[in-house]
């Protein structure tokens, strides 16, 4: 009336508010099923592995016979197992090197950007799967059957076996590298090898070498449990003392296990904060 505008707020749109106050609600209501369904799933697992926990109770009794009949270990018969501790240790550095030889072509091979036709892609996608998909323990009980008792067959399923872990990782560090040097290259009439050397190689070079010794650290511990199946190391020296119950002699190897995998760790993490 006086010539002052009077601005009035604009009213909210009738599906404004509903949509603002429905959101959270939505959130809560899947916040809870989820957890419903977490709830519900370790409770049909705890059914399936009939998780008895009172067993422990009554069984601590008997566990602690075990443990006060392995102390002290018997550090008398570490010379006869200096060997096995080193055929553990070899057939994981066997293993792990011979595997790199073979997953680096077949992850070039399974990676999109460096495949030279779709049926090699699928061809080695489904190798990788294959020798992923069967345990290492698997592969050793097929190679002692095929070529006996030892450190061998060990090492052979360690080849498998890494292969398919390593070439999958391998493969995904491919895809996602820089593929601006290839390019390059490439448009400048560069072969397929030297693109390879001179691109691929540099650019995933660091990460390969990681994963390596990632692997290795892996592959170490993997040697040590397929001695349970006839692979020869320490895993055969430790089955074979638990059967006859000699439980100092046990302890003993256990210690020897011990220092070999904290070794192992410790070696293979500090060569990869040197490579990083």
């Amino acid at each position: 009336m006086n010539g002052i505008a009077i601005k009035t707020a604009p009213s909210p749109s009738p599906g404004a508010g509903s949509r603002g106050d429905g959101t959270p609600k939505r959130r809560g209501a899947l916040s809870f099923v989820l957890i419903f369904l977490g709830i519900a799933l370790f409770i049909q697992a705890a059914v399936v592995v009939q998780a008895r926990p009172q067993d422990l109770i009554t069984g601590a009794a008997g566990i602690a016979d075990i443990l006060h009949r392995a102390w002290p270990p018997d550090f008398s018969q570490l010379p006869g197992a200096l060997e096995p501790a080193l055929e553990t240790i070899d057939m994981g550095l066997f293993g792990t090197s011979v595997a790199v030889i073979f997953a680096l072509p077949v992850a070039l091979l399974a990676a999109r950007n460096t495949t030279p036709a779709r049926p090699f892609y699928y061809a080695t996608r489904v190798l990788i799967a294959l020798c992923r998909v069967v345990p290492d323990l698997v592969w050793a009980l097929i190679f002692v059957t095929a070529v006996g008792l030892g450190p061998f067959p060990g090492a052979l399923a360690i080849v498998v076996h890494s292969v398919g872990m390593m070439g999958r990782l391998f493969s995904e560090v491919i895809e996602d590298m820089d593929m601006g040097p290839v390019e390059a290259l490439t448009m400048t009439g560069a072969g397929r090898l030297a693109v390879f050397t001179h691109a691929v190689v540099p650019s995933v070079l660091p990460s390969l070498l990681g994963i390596t010794l990632y692997r290795l650290d892996e592959n170490i511990r993997s040697s040590l449990i397929l001695g349970f199946v006839g692979a020869g190391g320490i895993g055969f020296q430790l089955l074979t003392a638990m059967n006859l119950f000699q439980y100092r002699t046990v302890s003993m190897l256990l210690v020897i296990t011990f220092i070999i995998v904290m070794g192992a760790e410790r070696i293979s993490a500090w060569l990869r904060q040197r490579i990083a």
